[in-house]
């Protein structure tokens, strides 16, 4: 494996990890009486100053773009805070960790669109992947609820539909694939915001950060699940393509699997452990395939 398929993998991961950390910081807004959009504007205004920042004075790249890449920018922008959107809706009417599984459908989203569209192969081994993790992602519940709403899996739906479409068309985009990812991620949120400013009726229904917890929620969110997934997720696109990046995208539910045991003391049993060792094995059979089809 290159270094640039290695760095791939490893952003992947990185990517996952920290968009699983999701719920740890919106649930606890939610509970305080916060809004879907109020949360995510908060989320990417403190994400763009934050960034935009750091680019500008450590990294010291240039903000200049063509109107062509503009307005490809804003579209993908807009089709990412759907996603959040739908998922952090979803949030209202299911169990997250619930939401986060089944969140898990992008990945074969992903490759149905790179396979019809783009004419992507399919090597066998992706495909035994994506089932092993299915499976793994299925052990990992042992308990739904008597009634899952409908609501919610329509919106986690739109929300694997929308991310799939998103991690494809930065890969296949002839207008944006060239722009460095830091710059791309910058813009992705940039444009982002203006979903949450015109559902927020321009900020007159923005709620205000009531205490210097949820401040600290808020400031979570722009830093781990969006800053640092963002930037990642287009390294990992960029060197190893949307499908293998998607099915590093397993290791997203795990997490909130882990940030249920350690944080909030949730039962690890013998089935979730079972789970987690398929959706890894699943990683590590793609990684592995991978290798051997470039050799």
């Amino acid at each position: 494996m290159n270094k640039f398929k290695t760095a791939g993998y490893l952003n992947g991961i990185v990517a996952s990890i920290s968009y699983g950390t999701n719920p740890l910081f919106a649930l606890p807004m939610f509970s305080r009486g916060f809004g879907v959009n109020s949360v995510l504007f908060y989320r990417y205004i403190f994400a763009v100053i934050i960034y935009g920042l750091y680019l500008k004075f450590i990294k010291k790249i240039s903000f200049k773009i063509s109107t062509k890449e503009c307005l490809s920018l804003f579209i993908y922008g807009i089709i990412f805070s759907l996603s959040s959107i739908f998922l952090f809706l979803a949030f209202q009417y299911m169990d997250s960790g619930l939401a986060c599984t089944i969140l898990f459908a992008y990945p074969i989203i992903v490759a149905l669109i790179s396979k019809i569209f783009f004419n992507e192969r399919l090597p066998k081994t992706i495909i035994l992947a994506l089932i092993i993790t299915i499976i793994g992602i299925t052990l990992l519940y042992e308990k739904v609820t008597d009634t899952v709403s409908i609501k919610g899996i329509i919106y986690v739906f739109l929300s694997a539909l929308s991310y799939a479409i998103y991690l494809v068309g930065i890969k296949y985009s002839k207008t944006i694939k060239h722009l460095k990812p830091d710059k791309l991620t910058f813009y992705i949120m940039f444009f982002g915001l203006s979903v949450y400013v015109w559902n927020l009726r321009f900020c007159t229904l923005l709620q205000p950060l009531n205490s210097i917890y949820v401040f600290g929620c808020a400031l979570a969110l722009a830093i781990f699940p969006t800053i640092i997934s963002l930037e990642t997720i287009s390294y990992a696109i960029k060197f190893i393509g949307p499908t293998k990046t998607a099915i590093l995208g397993a290791l997203e539910p795990l997490t909130a699997i882990f940030v249920g045991t350690l944080i909030f003391k949730e039962v690890l049993t013998q089935r979730i452990i079972i789970g987690i060792t398929l959706v890894i094995l699943g990683v590590i059979i793609s990684i592995a395939g991978n290798n051997k089809n470039n050799k």
